[in-house]
């Protein structure tokens, strides 16, 4: 499932006339990022939600075969990162899935991450594994941490702490989490919290660099880390 829908307020003017999944960095879409990252992993159908300038990524994606692109309809309204999940449940099925932020991305660095983050996940220990980033190997990213990882993988809220990590826009969720959600705008956050309390939110820190693009200044920055992280690769 890829995260689409948003309104991409903080990247104005750019996405008065653009969604923000459809801006390019390095000649390459945000969105295309992501499913590139999933089709290197054998993933061969995505669902990616539409809200906010839709047409213009239905169009961006239908010619794609890899992955095959199903689209979850939103334009009535925003259901939020949990509440679109929950509307294209029908169309996920009942198995474990990846869920991308298609706003933010990464370089990998050997292996692919989410080819690991699949060899981490442990559904009698999890109901959902979250792909983190170090603080030092995150580019764009002016918040603090999200969470504190323990040594045997679960996940706390850090509260700020410099010790903690960030959550990467990459994830690995069982559906059955979602057993009984009403329909309508729900975070993922509120999902997070329950797993924690239950002990079964768990984290993969990622190897490589990882890029957010929040506003129109960080698309210059964000480049220069593709352009160095390609010129270290072996």
């Amino acid at each position: 499932m890829v995260l689409a829908a948003g309104l991409g307020k903080r990247m104005r003017p750019i996405t008065d006339t653009l969604p923000k999944p459809l801006i390019k960095i390095a000649g390459k879409t945000l969105l295309d990022r992501g499913l590139d990252a999933l089709a290197a992993v054998g993933v061969e159908k995505a669902i990616v939600n539409v809200h906010y300038l839709p047409d213009q990524i239905v169009a961006h994606v239908a010619d794609r075969k890899a992955p095959r692109i199903v689209i979850s309809d939103e334009r009535a309204g925003l259901f939020d990162s949990a509440g679109g999940i929950v509307k294209a449940l029908p169309l996920i099925g009942s198995k474990p899935f990846f869920v991308l932020n298609a706003d933010t991305f990464w370089i990998d660095a050997g292996e692919a991450n989410l080819a690991r983050l699949a060899l981490a996940w442990d559904a009698a220990r999890m109901d959902i594994l979250l792909m983190l980033s170090a603080l030092e190997t995150a580019t764009g990213h002016s918040g603090s941490t999200d969470f504190l990882l323990s040594d045997d993988g679960r996940l706390s809220r850090s509260r700020g702490d410099p010790a903690g990590v960030i959550y990467a826009g990459a994830a690995i969720v069982n559906p059955r989490i979602f057993e009984g959600a009403a329909a309508g705008p729900a975070s993922l956050n509120r999902y997070f919290d329950a797993a924690i309390a239950t002990g079964r939110l768990h984290g993969m820190v990622m190897h490589g660099r990882w890029i957010t693009v929040g506003t129109p200044d960080a698309i210059v920055p964000a480049e220069a880390a593709v352009a160095e992280a390609l010129a270290a690769a072996p």
